[in-house]
């Protein structure tokens, strides 16, 4: 597919286009720095500039389509990744402002281009524990698609904000709109740089219920996103199928979650349930902590 992603040079858009490329797609890179991968222009646009997303809907996705004789190719389909990452890094009301016109800038842009599938980054944080003041704790175990989505901060607030924006969309279109709501990103050689210390104290992975994504996989499900057609609007939780720390389930319910009603669950199963995005799209992780570190 001729695939237009936004945020492609950030922590977790290299390693998805990295992905796609390797499956066969096109990519343009829509970003603010440029990112060196083989065979992947990057434009360097601002998000939040609607007039830019237009230009850039409409333009070339590599330098070999100068040559074609028919005209721009249109874009198959939108990943929408590009955003202030997290909180605390501007002012909040700059992180709302930029990640919500942004992506109401994207999804309008390649609507209007008559673009039928948008992939967009939602997170996590949308269910209010990672970036909650004090140690909030979710309303059931594993959490699922259904559980309520009510953050404190601005940044979970964006992503809300956002998943209704692509809902509405959708209900004007008919188009398929998925949300990835992202779990905590992990690159390979994060492994053994930063879970040592995950295994030594679990309290660190508290406000990530415990759960994470190795970077490859998210690109995995966003080519499972691509392959899938007609669904409509839905989200999804990303993640891996196993916790984090070296404890088990039911040693971090003893000690984290006392009083949370869960349901049974495996040994080592992630808290941030990943069932949904397996029996709709076909999402399976093959990548695990285990494979790179050893407790």
């Amino acid at each position: 597919m001729r695939v237009l992603f936004t945020g492609g040079s950030g922590k977790a858009g290299r390693h998805a286009i990295a992905y796609l490329i390797e499956k066969g797609h096109k990519v343009l890179n829509i970003d603010k720095t440029l990112l060196e991968l083989e065979g992947v222009e990057t434009r360097l646009a601002d998000i939040t500039d609607a007039g830019q997303m237009f230009d850039v809907m409409a333009g070339y996705a590599g330098r070999d389509e100068l040559d074609t004789t028919s005209g721009i190719p249109p874009f198959e389909a939108v990943v929408h990744f590009a955003a202030i990452p997290r909180l605390m890094m501007t002012s909040d009301n700059e992180c709302y402002r930029v990640n919500t016109i942004g992506t109401y800038n994207v999804i309008d842009a390649a609507i209007k281009f008559g673009v039928r599938k948008v992939i967009f980054a939602s997170s996590e944080t949308t269910y209010g524990v990672c970036f909650a003041k004090g140690d909030r704790k979710p309303d059931y175990l594993p959490i699922d698609e259904e559980h309520p989505v009510i953050p404190e901060d601005s940044y979970a607030m964006s992503k809300v904000a956002n998943e209704v924006t692509a809902r509405s969309f959708q209900k004007r279109t008919g188009f398929d709109i998925y949300g990835l709501r992202i779990n905590n990103v992990i690159e390979p050689h994060e492994y053994e740089q930063r879970f040592p210390a995950f295994f030594a104290n679990p309290d660190l992975r508290r406000r990530n219920i415990f759960s994470y994504i190795d970077a490859r996989d998210l690109g995995q499900m966003v080519d499972c996103c691509l392959s899938t057609d007609g669904l409509g609007f839905e989200v999804f939780n990303v993640s891996n199928n196993e916790h984090s720390v070296a404890l088990t389930t039911q040693e971090l319910l003893q000690r984290y979650y006392q009083g949370v009603p869960a349901k049974d669950m495996g040994a080592s199963e992630t808290f941030f349930s990943n069932a949904k995005a397996k029996s709709m799209v076909g999402f399976s992780p093959k990548h695990s902590w285990h494979d790179h570190v050893s407790v």
